[in-house]
């Protein structure tokens, strides 16, 4: 498989006279961190799979401004989310999705007070959709009878209450999904969010991401599914951390069924 991958932009699409289904919102990591461009890469994979118009925003898209309103800067927060607002008010754009939990709860959440109305939604719970209305066939490939444990994201989970869609496609691979003792509502952050992703840790016994790995590591999986660039990388480096990368892979859900299903 090539990792060149054409994608048109809103831009693109509007010269032309076009309009898009969706608008993929891929977000800082997914633009910039290299791991987290192979889950931009998946995503991307299944849209074109299952024939989805979509664009995205490219050069014109800017960070929602989450890091800056968890770090308590208002100010910088309402700059960023105007900014945005503006390009994909200019676009008319209706429906989002993004692979980021963060992007995806605040333009969902926060985004309607400054005037950006959008219906937006994670990938996984698309996947999911795609699954449902027979759109997307996947099977477990690689992955069938694997032992596979979640790791839900704060500010999917707990904030919207978004838990069965990661599931559900999880389970559709026809692995064995097994649950972390602190799982769903009462589950564990990874240590990034609240902007603690671009800081040092402060002091402590121990890092949130070691506890958090410890606790799914001890599930003996083969893999640890997550829904979230941020938790991906904290994710990783707690498993690094017990010298574990080579029994347990840390792998987006989009990843799974792109793996599985050689899209």
């Amino acid at each position: 498989m090539s990792d060149t991958i054409k994608v048109s932009t809103m831009a693109e699409m509007a010269a032309s006279g076009e309009t898009p289904e969706i608008l993929f919102w891929v977000g800082c990591s997914g633009s910039f961190d290299d791991r987290a461009k192979k889950i931009t890469r998946a995503i991307v994979r299944i849209l074109n799979h299952v024939n989805i118009k979509f664009a995205i925003l490219g050069m014109e898209e800017s960070c929602t401004g989450d890091p800056a309103k968890r770090a308590g800067n208002e100010f910088l927060f309402q700059m960023q989310a105007m900014q945005n607002i503006t390009t994909l008010n200019n676009y008319s754009i209706k429906k989002i999705v993004t692979g980021c939990p963060h992007c995806f709860n605040t333009i969902k959440n926060e985004y309607p007070q400054l005037g950006g109305q959008y219906e937006v939604i994670h990938h996984t719970q698309l996947v999911q959709e795609l699954i449902n209305e027979g759109k997307l066939k996947v099977e477990g490939g690689e992955f069938k009878g694997k032992k596979i444990v979640y790791h839900d994201p704060c500010y999917l989970g707990r904030a919207n209450d978004v838990y069965e869609a990661p599931r559900d496609v999880i389970k559709s691979l026809d692995v064995d999904l097994v649950e972390m003792k602190r799982s769903k509502a009462k589950g564990l952050c990874c240590g990034a969010g609240g902007a603690q992703m671009f800081k040092e840790a402060e002091k402590g016994s121990k890092e949130v991401n070691v506890e958090r790995a410890e606790e799914a590591l001890a599930e003996n999986p083969d893999v640890i599914a997550v829904g979230c660039p941020f938790c991906n990388t904290m994710m990783t480096d707690g498993v690094k951390h017990f010298n574990k990368e080579d029994k347990t892979k840390v792998l987006d859900v989009a990843e799974l069924v792109v793996k599985a299903n050689n899209l």
